[in-house]
């Protein structure tokens, strides 16, 4: 099953925020932190998807994941144009 990493970005009120997570189905999960049933610090904002790669193993997938959560000057560059 393929298994995805993805950066979220919010502009809501305040400084933009990022979010990174994975997941099997990125449509899915993208429509759960929208309605407030992701992960806890995605409430209450509107997220929209700025960054998606695709990996064959859900270890593959979470071992980017850890990368990209410390990877801050990536996340950035993502959100520059929001």
């Amino acid at each position: 099953m393929a298994c995805f990493v993805y950066v979220l970005a919010s502009s809501g009120p305040g400084p933009t925020r990022t979010y990174v997570g994975w997941t099997t189905d990125l449509e899915q999960r993208l429509a759960a932190h929208n309605a407030g049933t992701g992960a806890k610090s995605t409430r209450g904002r509107i997220w929209g998807l700025v960054y998606a790669e695709r990996y064959d193993t859900r270890s593959e997938a979470m071992s980017r994941e850890w990368h990209l959560k410390r990877d801050r000057g990536l996340r950035k560059q993502l959100t520059m144009w929001l």
